[in-house]
């Protein structure tokens, strides 16, 4: 799902069949989202009820119980996509307005696939705790915040300030999102080949957000020896070179063995390899070093890794990418609608790990074993049900571990995810 991304971004020469038809229709729309109005305003009647005189009474209502702003407001089901546009896709630092139609994108799928209102919030400030402050600042209107497109290392500190000062969850998708679906699609892949995550060797390209955080999802999930590589080579205790606070956290809890070899060394006996960082970077020959039965999930974009036929003639088994023209996408569109439904309607104060693992086990669940394939390790995020199954799973994971803080009982809630996503 992510790419290394260029220090300056380069107009491309020409343009693919997708761009001409997005620039028309952006600027025939003026962008892809808008407020609505839930009701007929247009009487003396209505005015009354909905704004003044009658607005006055919700108001008292929250002002004596601040709790019922999520019954009286917009609250419970409204989230803000914040960046700083300093990550964006494959495009770099390109700053907040470059990065609108991407956030209104985002906020576009919460709308489509989670029935959750989403609103972009692109910040001009380079400074960690300024971003922090301006988003802590407008937490009252909103039931939770999704950090997107922002820098290494400044999204795992504004992600983890963000988590003790606000009372609403906050998701960084390009983390955790990415590692949702990356176990989801391993749970049903090494039921393909005959192995069990507990005995797995992984190796995983790029040590940013995405491959930082699917280690340890992956370890929390009980996956065997998780081995991070990035542009500096592996992350091993004892390392010094361009080792960040968040490196030597990593080298702690992964690589269990200390292996110091370079990237391609790492192949020999690994089972699973994991791309998360440039396309070309794995030859053929270094997937015919894994064990029988490789795995193999080539996830830059726009281009993977790997060439997935390349990786398949060299004996991988299974292959998936972050391409829709492929099999077995790996898209975190499968998760972060149905995670942040969940979170938003049981109002969790925080998403935990148990949250994440259930969305995984979710996504994985919704393939029988009779339906899989090495075609098909993991749905489409078309499919109908998909943040329904785990909006389901997330909410019930809250209760579980006591972080749902509504009123409701799960079954209660269970049927408001299903009103909400009715059809979806």
């Amino acid at each position: 799902m992510i790419a290394i991304i260029p220090t300056k971004l380069k107009r491309r020469v020409r343009m693919s069949k997708y761009d001409e038809e997005a620039l028309h229709l952006h600027k025939q729309h003026r962008g892809k989202i808008e407020v609505m109005v839930k009701s007929d305003l247009r009487s003396k009647h209505a005015l009354s009820v909905w704004y003044t005189p009658g607005v006055a009474e919700p108001c008292r209502h929250i002002n004596k119980n601040p709790e019922e702003v999520y019954d009286y407001t917009i609250k419970g089901n409204t989230i803000a996509v914040a960046t700083d546009g300093s990550r964006v896709l494959g495009l770099g630092n390109i700053g907040p307005e470059a990065s609108i139609p991407v956030m209104e994108g985002k906020c576009a799928l919460f709308k489509e696939f989670g029935s959750v209102d989403a609103f972009p919030l692109c910040l001009k400030i380079s400074d960690v705790d300024d971003f922090v402050s301006v988003v802590k600042s407008v937490e009252p209107i909103f039931g939770g915040i999704n950090l997107e497109d922002i820098s290494v290392p400044q999204c795992f500190e504004i992600e983890a300030k963000l988590k003790e000062l606000l009372s609403i969850p906050v998701f960084h998708d390009d983390q955790h999102g990415t590692a949702v679906v990356v176990l989801a699609g391993l749970i049903n892949a090494v039921k393909i080949v005959g192995k069990k995550l507990s005995d797995l060797r992984i190796i995983i390209s790029g040590a940013g957000a995405s491959g930082s955080a699917i280690a340890k999802l992956l370890i929390s999930a009980g996956a065997g020896d998780v081995i991070l590589f990035d542009r500096e080579g592996v992350l091993c205790r004892g390392r010094t070179k361009y080792m960040l606070p968040y490196k030597h956290d990593l080298a702690k809890i992964t690589n269990i063995h200390n292996f110091q070899g370079v990237l391609s060394e790492g192949f020999s006996g690994a089972d699973v390899f994991i791309g998360v960082a440039c396309p070309g970077l794995i030859q053929g020959s270094d997937i015919a070093k894994m064990n029988k039965g490789a795995i193999v999930f080539p996830c830059a974009n726009p281009d993977p890794d790997i060439d997935p036929d390349i990786a398949k003639v060299n004996g991988a088994i299974i292959v998936g990418t972050g391409r829709s023209d492929l099999p077995n996408q790996i898209n975190n569109l499968l998760a972060f609608p149905g995670i942040m439904r969940g979170a938003l309607d049981t109002r969790a104060r925080y998403i935990n790990e148990e949250m994440k693992m259930a969305a995984a086990w979710a996504i994985a669940g919704l393939l029988s074993e009779n339906e899989l394939s090495p075609d098909k390790i993991i749905v489409e995020p078309f499919e109908k049900g998909v943040a329904q199954t785990v909006g389901k799973a997330v909410s019930k994971a809250a209760f579980e571990t006591k972080v749902a803080r509504t009123s409701l009982t799960l079954n209660e809630v269970y049927g408001i995810i299903d009103e909400r996503l009715k059809g979806k």
